[in-house]
């Protein structure tokens, strides 16, 4: 009998699995449609210093954003073909069209006028700028894209008004996306167990004016995850599973509606591995209020200076062996690389399965 026991519980060991799960909005975004794929193809630096924080951090599981999508996926190509020169490169990929840049022919920001960057289902001057993918090394399932939903078709739409009228006008909150770039449910197979990861990118919660569109836009692309864990979107997914991805919101400092990431947080489905660096440390705003350690951003100083804004938030059923952002110090080796790849650091969660 106990041995019997030894063995079985030596088979769950052996059978455990650590994963490192990342997310990093490389900002790689060009002007337009081809340059990005250009700039990786001629060696560009920036793109350079991306593919060398992704090899050196080497997660298992990348949700990158501020990546510029194309439909033959030749840009995404590009760039894991330089990961795998620089050591660390992804057997599995998927992305999709994203909603910045979709075109819709109508005045969705209110300015006016037609066919501005503003007036895409999210912002962009042409279509597939600012996109998302993920990178892995398992297996990647069926996508489920919730990008299509209708903002103003949520029931708990927070939506935008001026003078008690629909902002800017009901025509144009009858067609308007909620994904401001994208929400993906993404099954990935680690073993013999399924991962399912809530990937997104989060509209910024500024520029726009006192209809405040822009901020609660934003707090609707964070809620949607708790409302699809209550079950008002379909399908639940079931853990282990972990939100992902760059929410465009400090729970403490810089503007937005605060209780969008702070009910995340709190959710007693999900855990905050609170990933924290050195160099956000080093690099803290006086005038701030959150504990500078777990900032994933480096803006300038007032504007709004330096926040947190991306997670990895696992399921509380998941083991959480490590975390990290990796911002190393001003005298820390990577130090210069991380500064030249991105404003943006990127975040990582070791987990057990």
């Amino acid at each position: 009998m106990i041995a019997a026991f030894f063995a079985l519980a030596l088979t769950h060991v052996v059978c455990a699995e650590t994963i490192r799960l990342a997310t990093f909005n490389a900002e790689l975004s060009r002007k337009g449609p081809g340059l990005l794929l250009r700039d990786i193809l001629k060696g560009d630096p920036q793109a350079e210093a991306v593919a060398a924080v992704i090899a050196r951090v080497a997660p298992d599981i990348l949700i990158l954003t501020g990546v510029d999508f194309d439909h033959e996926e030749r840009t995404l190509a590009a760039l894991n073909a330089r990961l795998e020169a620089a050591g660390h490169g992804f057997a599995h990929r998927f992305t999709a069209r994203p909603n910045s840049g979709m075109a819709t022919g109508l005045d969705l920001d209110g300015d006016g006028r037609r066919g501005g960057a503003g007036d895409a289902q999210g912002f962009g001057r042409y279509a597939g700028e600012g996109g998302m993918a993920v990178l892995s090394r398992y297996p990647i399932g069926d996508v489920r894209d919730l990008s299509g939903l209708i903002w103003a078709e949520q029931a708990w739409a927070t939506l935008p008004e001026r003078d008690g009228a629909p902002f800017p006008s009901a025509e144009a909150l009858a067609v308007q996306r909620l994904s401001s770039v994208a929400h993906w449910v993404v099954p990935v197979q680690v073993g013999e167990q399924w991962l399912t990861l809530l990937a997104f990118h989060a509209t910024p919660p500024v520029f726009d004016g006192p209809e405040d569109r822009n901020g609660k836009r934003n707090h609707d692309e964070i809620v949607l995850w708790r409302k699809l864990l209550d079950g008002h979107l379909g399908e639940v997914p079931e853990p282990p599973l972990a939100v992902i991805g760059d929410a465009n919101l400090d729970p403490v400092d810089g503007e937005g509606i605060k209780t969008a990431i702070t009910g995340l947080l709190a959710d007693d489905r999900l855990q905050d591995p609170k990933p924290m660096s050195e160099g956000a440390r080093a690099a803290a705003d006086a005038d701030h209020r959150g504990d500078p350690a777990l900032d994933t951003v480096d803006w300038p100083d007032g504007a709004p200076g330096n926040l947190r804004v991306d997670y990895v938030l696992p399921s509380a059923d998941l083991t959480v062996t490590g975390a990290g952002v990796f911002w190393p110090a001003p005298d820390q080796s990577g130090s210069d690389l991380a500064a030249r790849a991105s404003r943006h650091r990127l975040v990582w969660v070791d987990l057990r399965l």
